[in-house]
């Protein structure tokens, strides 16, 4: 997961566990202030409501109490009004007006009575007979007139459990007319504690049901008692409505999670602003890693603010000039060693691997020109007869000769095989071209005749280069040259011309169309391949091919690759050969990788690049085990198209080596731009190791610098095993036998 990624979620779970317990604490204080704030509205309405309802008490069926309650009511602040009487109380005309047996005389109630399972009823004594009574007892003088005034009784009503709220009660009393008549009655009564209510609908119109559950707000109901003197006659009770807290509550929860989404967008906005211009460096950073495992050693100029960041890429800065310098020193190690390599060291001409390479870049560029073979005559006669000294200088003149000998918009290269063997290539010499420059290297040779005091100084043999032969073929040609020559006479050439060539390219071609499209090849699998250490597993093996002639001579697979590719063939042949690798690997499980040589032909196609590609997804499975070889000499003809050939077949999982490697191809600082898997050394770099120390050299350097690119270098063709040693020492990965 990206650091950036890492980063939003963190900021975005402490945001959410900041924004969760805020908003827990927010809810919970103004769920809590609401409920006080409903239930103190509930207490002061019930505590005026029975300020004003006292006076209107007197009379407990007065209409104007529901009225006033009713109206409080109609605010919508209130679920319910309800105003209780203190006790059940009974007036005497409400029982008169109850019985059946009764008119419309005026009446007197006495002994009244009730079941006891309706509970009890006793007379409630006035304020005004209480004072007669202290009056009488203090021997006050009691008005006769007063006294005479009628009034009526009131009777408390005790209820048993069953009928504490009321009910329909049956009253057996004595009533007494003016005239002295007695009536045993009864009336029933429905009694109903509570005088008067109020009451509305809870409603939320927009609130969810899930909200409620989820919040619950509990509003207790508030009373108030209304006393007429010293006696409590009714209480008031008053519930507050919760669907104004509900509302009020549910409208900031809504604030509140709109506020936080836009402020949460506002804040990953900035942050994701903010983290972009701290990573940007970040970026850099890894894109200077990057470059560095791919071989490319630059530096961060603008260096980032934050320190520890800033930090970090000073020590990219620093990793990056070191290894830069330290690479730079391992390729002028090679190019050193190279150079011994490769340079006589007496002439200062190149060797005979150098005249093998520049063969085979004539092959792959299908150059003209001539081969020449230059023996010194009788050189050792010479060098008894002379000090060393002067056979050096001799050597060294007659080496200076070859080099310096040129005609007009023509090249030529010279080299020095051993001792008094030499080979020279005019490139793109035609017959004509090559009999001029014979015949000025002839006349600046007889200048060393009595320098020198030596009539026979050399003889010239030389052979037209063949496109489809091989160098062998061309150096045993032009030796048959030189032999003819020596036969002529003193300081002799001998030039053969392209009639000499022994096949018709007309019988190559239809020998070379019928081996491709019949498929009458061989694959063989060589060059085992094996790690350098004591396990001396086979990690991998070579894809060798090989053709034979209609007289059943194998033919060589460098004639038969530059014919294939001068037709058109090669493409076709390198199809037929990937395939039967891959079906050789599936058959008979191989766990080891295979490699398979490719022409430049075949990787410089598109539309084979495709093939290839497709036919590796078609079995994924063995992607990495198939390795892609091409020389180091073909690389080196057009190393771009390699690139993007080994960037392609990396996409798909296999490998690339690059074979035969000769830094005189492929300059050192160009490896890092491949992206290699593997490189295998040419067999001239490892053979005779053991007693080479410029070889040695070289070996451990290229060692050195494939370590650092992350490739994998193979020794090929090691026979002895004190070579061996020396390569093992060295830390190579693999070499083969």
């Amino acid at each position: 997961m990206s650091l950036s990624k890492q980063l939003y979620i963190i900021i975005a779970f402490i945001f959410l566990m900041i924004f969760t317990g805020n908003f827990i604490i927010s809810v919970k204080n103004t769920k809590e202030y609401l409920e006080i704030e409903s239930i103190t509205k509930a207490q002061d309405s019930a505590t005026a409501l029975g300020m004003g309802l006292k006076s209107l008490l007197k009379d407990k069926e007065d209409p104007e109490i529901e009225t006033i309650i009713k109206a409080i009511s109609n605010r919508g602040f209130y679920k319910e009004i309800r105003l209780v009487d203190a006790h059940f109380t009974i007036k005497e005309t409400q029982l008169i007006r109850a019985s059946a047996d009764l008119d419309d005389s005026l009446w007197k109630i006495s002994n009244l009575k009730t079941d006891s399972s309706f509970g009890v009823i006793e007379k409630i004594t006035s304020d005004d007979d209480i004072s007669k009574q202290l009056s009488a007892l203090e021997n006050e003088e009691i008005d006769i007139g007063e006294s005479e005034e009628i009034q009526e009784d009131i009777y408390s009503y005790l209820p048993s459990e069953q009928y504490k709220n009321g009910g329909k009660i049956t009253f057996n009393f004595t009533a007494t007319n003016e005239n002295g008549s007695k009536v045993d009655t009864k009336a029933k009564l429905t009694i109903n504690k509570v005088i008067a209510r109020a009451t509305r609908d809870v409603k939320f119109d927009y609130i969810p049901s899930w909200f409620i559950d989820m919040i619950p707000i509990n509003l207790k109901e508030q009373s108030s008692e209304i006393s007429d003197g010293w006696k409590t006659t009714a209480i008031i009770y008053v519930s507050a409505n919760p669907g104004d807290a509900y509302a009020k509550l549910y409208d900031q929860v809504k604030g509140a999670i709109i506020y936080a989404i836009i402020a949460f967008i506002i804040s990953m906005i900035i942050l994701f602003i903010f983290v972009q211009y701290i990573l940007k460096p970040l970026k850099r950073i890894e894109k200077l890693a990057n470059n560095i495992a791919a071989g490319k050693f630059g530096t961060i100029s603008e260096l980032p603010w934050t320190t520890e960041i800033k930090h970090v890429a000073i020590a990219m800065n620093d990793m990056s000039t070191k290894i830069e310098a330290i690479i730079n020193k391992l390729n002028k190690n090679l190019e050193n060693s190279t150079k011994k390599l490769s340079q006589d060291d007496l002439t200062k001409l190149s060797l005979k691997q150098n005249f093998e390479t520049d063969m085979k870049n004539m092959f792959i560029h299908k150059s003209s020109g001539y081969v020449f073979v230059i023996k010194i005559f009788d050189l050792g006669t010479f060098a008894k007869a002379h000090t060393d000294n002067e056979v050096n200088n001799f050597i060294k003149e007659f080496a200076n000769i070859l080099r310096n000998t040129t005609i007009e918009n023509k090249k030529t290269f010279a080299y020095r095989f051993f001792g008094s063997e030499f080979t020279l290539i005019g490139e793109k010499f035609s017959y004509e071209d090559a009999v001029h420059y014979t015949k000025l290297l002839q006349n600046n040779l007889e200048n060393l005749t009595s320098k020198f005091d030596k009539k026979d100084i050399a003889h010239i043999g030389a052979t037209p280069f063949n496109p489809i032969g091989t160098t062998p073929q061309m150096l045993q040609s032009a030796n048959e040259a030189y032999e003819k020559a020596t036969l002529i006479g003193t300081n002799e050439a001998y030039l053969r011309d392209s009639n000499d060539l022994s096949r018709d390219m007309e019988s190559w071609r239809e020998l070379i169309f019928d081996i491709i499209d019949n498929s009458k090849f061989n694959v063989k699998y060589i060059g085992d391949a094996t790690l350098l250490n004591q396990s001396n597993e086979l990690i991998m093996q070579e894809a060798f091919t090989s053709a034979c002639d209609k007289d059943g001579i194998d033919i060589p697979i460098g004639t038969f690759v530059s014919i294939a590719e001068k037709y058109e063939k090669i493409m076709d042949f390198d199809k037929k050969v990937i395939s039967r690798v891959i079906n050789h690997i599936l058959i008979n499980k191989i766990n080891h990788d295979i490699s398979i040589n490719l022409s430049l032909e075949s990787i410089n196609n598109t539309a084979f690049i495709a093939w290839l590609e497709s036919k590796i997804l078609e079995n994924k499975n063995i992607a990495s085990q198939l390795v892609f070889s091409v020389t180091a000499y073909a690389v080196a003809k057009d190393m771009d198209t390699f690139k993007f050939f080994a960037d392609e077949i990396h996409q798909c999982g296999a490998k690339i080596i690059i074979k035969r490697f000769e830094s005189k191809f492929i300059p050192l600082n160009n490896i890092k731009d491949f992206n290699l898997d593997y490189i295998r050394l040419a067999r001239d770099y490892t053979s005779n190791i053991s007693n080479d120390t410029s070889k040695q050299n070289f070996v451990e350097s290229i060692q050195e610098l494939a370590t650092l690119l992350n490739i994998k270098v193979f020794a090929e063709n090691v026979k002895d095993e004190e070579d061996l040693e020396i390569i093992r020492s060295y830390n190579l990965y693999a070499a083969s036998r």
